[in-house]
């Protein structure tokens, strides 16, 4: 699917992210300004806080912002909140910087001067000094507001919204169009935000100095104008068109890959269609820890998660092949210690594999793990970072296969795939129903010594949906009798291969399963 079709098929998907990104941009410069300015002020006047408060905004900018918002996460819970002050946190430097460096380089008889005629501190400052250092100033917003764009694509990654969601989609699903998708209008964003900034600035030094002609000014008035007018009038459509007066309403969360995607889809149709339940979506959220956390905190009301994952990643216990045994005490200690509950399993099975190009399977003879495990120190493994570091993955696999793979190259999502099908690694670890092994067409190898958990899809659910919305279980468990593994992959292929959408694609399943009615 070329880019163009995939706009014209996408286009008010795209418009509610863009204008989700403008949202939390916007509030975000504008928090940075009101807080950053009279810091960087402050430091001008106080000189013992300039060292210390430039210090800790040079260090927030050193901190990795994956690593930043995955820390404010436990603290602000997931959506709006933790991504708009992790941009305000990063917008800060630039903006006290300018603002210290701008007002400390003005020249100290322009001040004594000024001081001379009787004029007062504040109107020293109000007077003299911001319009002398606004353009300094200046700078360092046009600087923040541009870096916040870009900052803000992050917001996806705590269902935030806005046009990161179109890019990690489309990395995850290999889907170049759908990248560009969201990357080119983020792109216009910070082109609009920097040239609407330097309207601003020109405008009010005009008024200053008088440096610009009349009917220059006044294009430009008009100009700021109408990006105002056509921004407010935007914002106000699409909030008188989302405004609705729900009482009943729950929230569903999702990890951040194909599956998730589709399914978090089918769920949101099939209790909207067949209840009087409106449903609120929080896609892409991350890793399974990110969304129990917010399950935990009330952000929202139910996820799909796996057996596998809830019984060796979450409760700590040993790998265990029995499918029972995992799910019972899954489902036990999961109440017992989170007071969550799980329901019955979606009825497949999407535990990890490792998965090789058909050559290497060929060239080798690979056909099981052990066979693997003997030819192992010849091969580049590229695992996900998350496999590298469960027990019940990488580090369980080396006990139970003697395996010592020549280079480890973790790579995270898609990316892997691309890599083993560069012939950059030779061994990657996949997920039993993941589309990309159909499209890449790769070779999956048997675990001969059933060392990986039983990774069924199951519904975890807090007390608040179970005890308020009985009705949404039994519409789940006859979506479960439709599913299987087979099933699974299928849908996951048509997403990453055939390019459909994964909101069509989980509408088509329920209409062809009698689920819902057109």
């Amino acid at each position: 699917m070329n880019l163009i079709n995939y706009i014209s098929e996408n286009y008010e998907q795209i418009l509610s992210l863009l204008l989700e990104h403008i949202e939390l941009t916007l509030l975000s410069v504008i928090l940075s300004i009101l807080i950053g300015i009279p810091v960087g002020i402050l430091i001008s006047y106080v000189k013992k806080l300039g060292k210390p408060i430039l210090g800790l905004t040079n260090v927030i900018q050193a901190i990795p912002s994956m690593a930043l918002l995955g820390f404010m996460i436990p603290f602000l819970g997931i959506g709006t909140l933790p991504a708009i002050v992790m941009v305000i946190l990063y917008s800060l430097l630039p903006i006290i910087k300018n603002t210290y460096t701008g007002i400390k380089n003005i020249n100290e008889q322009t001040i004594e001067a000024a001081t001379g005629i009787g004029l007062t501190k504040w109107q020293v400052l109000t007077k003299i000094q911001i319009p002398l250092a606004f353009p300094v100033i200046m700078a360092g917003i046009r600087i923040s507001a541009v870096s916040a764009v870009g900052l803000m694509t992050l917001a996806a990654f705590v269902g935030a919204g806005g046009l990161g969601y179109l890019v990690y989609a489309g990395i995850r699903s290999v889907n170049n169009a759908q990248i560009l998708a969201g990357a080119i209008p983020a792109c216009l964003l910070a082109l609009l935000i920097d040239y609407v900034m330097s309207i601003v600035e020109t405008l009010t030094i005009a008024q200053n100095k008088k440096e610009i002609s009349k009917s220059k000014l006044i294009f430009k008035k008009i100009v700021l104008a109408l990006i105002i007018i056509l921004t407010v009038g935007l914002f106000g459509f699409n909030y008188l068109s989302n405004k609705e007066n729900v009482v009943d309403k729950i929230t569903i969360g999702s990890m951040d890959f194909t599956e998730q995607e589709i399914l978090s889809y089918m769920i949101d149709e099939l209790i909207e269609k067949n209840t009087d339940i409106q449903v609120e979506q929080k896609l892409s959220l991350g890793s399974s820890s990110i969304v129990l956390g917010a399950i935990f905190e009330n952000d929202i009301d139910m996820y799909i998660d796996y057996t596998g994952t809830i019984y060796g990643s979450v409760l700590k216990h040993e790998p265990n092949s029995n499918v029972q045994e995992v799910y019972n005490t899954s489902k036990k200690e999961l109440k017992e210690q989170y007071d969550l509950n799980i329901l019955e399993d979606l009825n497949f099975n999407n535990t990890y594999t490792l998965a090789v190009r058909k050559d290497t399977q060929e060239k080798y003879n690979l056909k099981t793990i052990s066979d693997l495990s003997n030819v192992s120190d010849e091969l580049t493994f590229s695992p996900t970072l998350v496999f590298m570091e469960r027990n019940d993955c990488y580090i369980g696999l080396e006990k139970t296969y003697p395996i010592n793979f020549q280079d480890v190259i973790p790579i995270d999502g898609s990316p892997r795939y691309i890599a083993l099908m560069n012939e950059e690694s030779d061994v990657i670890d996949a997920y039993s129903t993941d589309g990309l092994l159909k499209k890449f067409d790769l070779v999956v190898l048997e675990d001969d010594k059933n060392f990986f958990l039983p990774y069924h899809a199951i519904p975890v659910v807090n007390n608040r949906l179970l005890d308020n919305y009985p009705e949404i279980v039994p519409l789940l468990e006859k979506m479960a009798t439709h599913l299987n593994d087979e099933v699974m992959r299928e849908l996951n292929y048509k997403v990453d291969e055939e390019r459909l959408n994964a909101k069509d694609v989980a509408h088509d399943f329920l209409i062809l399963n009698n689920l819902i009615s057109e």
